[in-house]
C-alpha cells in the first residue's frame, strides 16, 4: 500500500471509534496493523445484511402482495450495494457480501397463498429484488414451527424444492425447534423430504439447491449470515446487521505464541477478536449514518471461506492438532468459540446473531484436507456443534441417503441446540448421483467438498412417530 492510500485511511479513520464514552483516536500502529490484517490474513467484513420488515406488505390478493414486497425492498436497499462498495473503499476494508433479510415469508404470505405454487411467486419476486439491488443473497424465505405448523407454513415448506429451484438468490430456513418449546419431530420428517426434494429439484446442479436451505433449533430473529437470516418480527421496521470474519488473523497471531500456555493461548484469541469486532463496528455504523437505518448487531463470528489461510480447521492445528478431528478437537474448538466471543463482547455493545467459530465443511479448506485425509467424520463433526456456532454446515452426503436418515440428522442436531440452549442448524447436501469419495463442484464462497460417509443403520421407526419431542427441564424458567 503507497503513502497516499494510507494516509487518506488514516484520514478516514480519523472518524473515530467511539470507545466507552471517549472519542480515541487510531493510531498509526494500529492502522499498519489493520493493513497487514487485511492484505495478508484475510481480514474482511462478510456481510453487511439490511433487515427489511414485509409485515406492512401483507394482502390477501397475490399479485397486489407480490407489488408490494417488490416495491418495499427495492426502496429500502436502493442504495445499499453502493453504500457498502464506498466504505470498503475509503477505509481499505474488504466487504465481500451484500445481503438482505426479510420476515418470514409464511408470515407474509399466508393470507394470499392457497397452494405451494403460490408461494413460489413470491420466491420468484424476492429473486427479482435482489438481481435488482445488486444484493448477493436474500433470506427469509422461512417458517418458524418449532411447535406446530399453521397450513401456510406447511404450504411454504412443500414449495421449498420449487422455489429453490427456480431462483438462484433466494436463501431459506426452517426453525423446528427450540429450547422453550422442543422439537416438532412431524416438521422434522418433513424437512427429510424437502432436503431430498430440494436435492433432486437441483441434481443438475450438484444439487446446489440445499446449499441455500438451512434446518434451525433456537433459530436468532437477527442473523445476518446464510443461508438462514430472517428478518424477526421482534425487530426494528429496517435493520442494518454486520458479519465479521478473520479466521487468518487469528491463526496468524497464534502462530507468534506457539508451545505457549493456554493463559497466553486464550488471552492472544481475546485480542484478536476484539480487534476483529472493532472492524466490524467501525462498518456498522457507517454503513448504519450513511443509510439512515438503525444499526442492529455484530455477529463476531470466525466465518471461513475456500482461501489458503482463511480456514478455521487452520486454526485448531496452530492450537496443537494435527488435523481436525484428532482427539482434543471438540476441546480447542470450544476454547476457540469462548475466546472469539469473550473478546468480541467488548468490542461492540451489540454483539447477535449466532457469534463464534463456523464449521462448514466445504467452505473451509483445512476442513476438505481433514476430510480427504480420513480425520474427520460425520460424528465428530456432530460432537464438535456441541462448543460452537451453529451446526452441521455445507455437508456432501451421497444422494442415495434416504428421506428417514436426513430427518435423524436433523433431529439429533436440534437435540443438542434444544439441550444446550444454543443455536443449531442442518445444511446437507445429499448429491444426487454421486457417492463417498466423490468430489463435488460449488463455486464461490460455497467451495467444495467431498461426499462424506453418513452411518447406513435405519432410524425410520423413529422419525416416523407422530407430535413433538417435549423441551427439557431446564427450559422452564418463567
Amino acid at each position: 500500500m503507497g503513502y497516499e492510500q494510507v494516509a487518506k485511511r488514516i484520514a478516514n479513520i480519523r472518524l473515530t471509534i467511539n470507545h466507552q464514552g471517549e472519542n480515541k483516536m487510531i493510531n498509526i500502529f494500529e492502522v499498519n496493523e489493520t493493513n497487514k490484517m487485511i492484505e495478508q490474513e484475510n481480514l474482511d467484513v462478510r456481510t453487511i445484511t439490511m433487515g427489511i420488515s414485509l409485515l406492512d406488505c401483507i394482502d390477501p390478493d397475490l399479485d397486489a402482495l407480490n407489488q408490494k414486497i417488490y416495491e418495499k425492498i427495492t426502496t429500502k436497499a436502493r442504495n445499499l450495494v453502493a453504500t457498502g462498495d464506498e466504505i470498503a473503499t475509503e477505509y481499505g476494508i474488504p466487504v465481500v457480501n451484500k445481503r438482505i433479510s426479510v420476515t418470514p415469508i409464511a408470515l407474509v404470505g399466508g393470507a394470499a397463498c392457497k397452494k405451494p405454487e403460490d408461494f413460489v411467486t413470491i420466491a420468484r419476486t424476492l429473486d427479482k429484488c435482489a438481481k435488482e439491488v445488486g444484493v448477493n443473497f436474500i433470506g427469509g424465505y422461512s417458517a418458524l414451527v418449532s411447535k406446530g405448523m399453521t397450513p401456510a407454513e406447511e404450504l411454504l415448506i412443500r414449495s421449498i424444492p420449487q422455489a429453490m429451484a427456480e431462483t438462484e438468490r433466494v436463501c431459506s430456513s426452517v426453525n423446528v425447534g427450540s429450547t422453550k418449546t422442543g422439537i416438532n419431530m412431524n416438521a422434522v420428517k418433513l424437512m427429510g423430504e424437502i432436503v431430498l426434494a430440494t436435492a433432486e429439484a437441483t441434481k443438475e446442479q450438484d444439487s446446489l439447491g440445499c446449499a441455500k436451505l438451512v434446518v434451525f433449533c433456537n433459530a436468532p430473529d437477527d442473523n445476518p449470515f446464510m443461508a438462514g437470516a430472517f428478518h424477526g418480527v421482534t425487530e426494528a421496521d429496517a435493520i442494518i446487521n454486520v458479519g465479521v470474519s478473520g479466521p487468518g488473523v487469528v491463526k496468524t497471531a497464534l502462530e507468534q505464541v506457539r508451545g505457549e500456555s493456554f493463559e497466553v493461548l486464550c488471552e492472544t484469541i481475546k485480542k484478536t477478536a476484539f480487534k476483529v469486532t472493532r472492524v466490524g463496528q467501525l462498518v456498522a455504523q457507517e454503513a448504519s449514518r450513511r443509510l439512515g437505518i438503525p444499526f442492529g448487531i455484530i455477529d463476531l463470528s470466525l466465518a471461513p471461506t475456500p482461501a489458503i489461510g482463511d480456514s478455521v480447521a487452520d486454526i485448531l492445528c496452530e492450537i496443537g492438532l494435527e488435523h481436525a478431528g484428532a482427539p482434543g478437537t471438540t476441546a480447542a474448538l470450544a476454547l476457540l468459540n469462548d475466546q472469539v466471543k469473550k473478546g468480541g463482547v467488548m468490542a461492540s455493545s451489540y454483539v447477535g446473531g449466532l457469534s463464534g467459530a463456523f464449521i462448514p465443511v466445504s467452505e473451509d479448506q483445512g476442513m476438505i484436507n481433514a476430510v480427504e485425509a480420513g480425520a474427520l467424520t460425520l460424528e465428530k463433526l456432530e460432537a464438535m456443534t456441541c462448543v460452537c456456532s451453529v451446526g452441521l454446515d455445507m455437508i456432501a452426503i451421497p444422494g442415495k441417503t434416504s428421506e428417514a436418515t436426513i430427518s435423524g440428522i436433523i433431529a439429533d442436531e436440534m437435540a443438542i441446540g434444544m439441550v444446550n440452549q444454543k443455536t443449531t442448524a442442518v445444511r446437507v447436501i445429499p448429491v444426487i448421483g454421486k457417492d463417498v469419495g466423490d468430489m463435488v463442484e460449488f463455486g464461490g464462497l460455497l467451495g467444495y467438498a467431498p461426499v462424506m460417509p453418513v452411518n447406513s443403520f435405519s432410524c425410520e421407526a423413529f422419525v416416523s412417530r407422530k407430535g413433538r419431542i417435549p423441551a427439557p427441564i431446564h427450559s422452564f424458567k418463567n
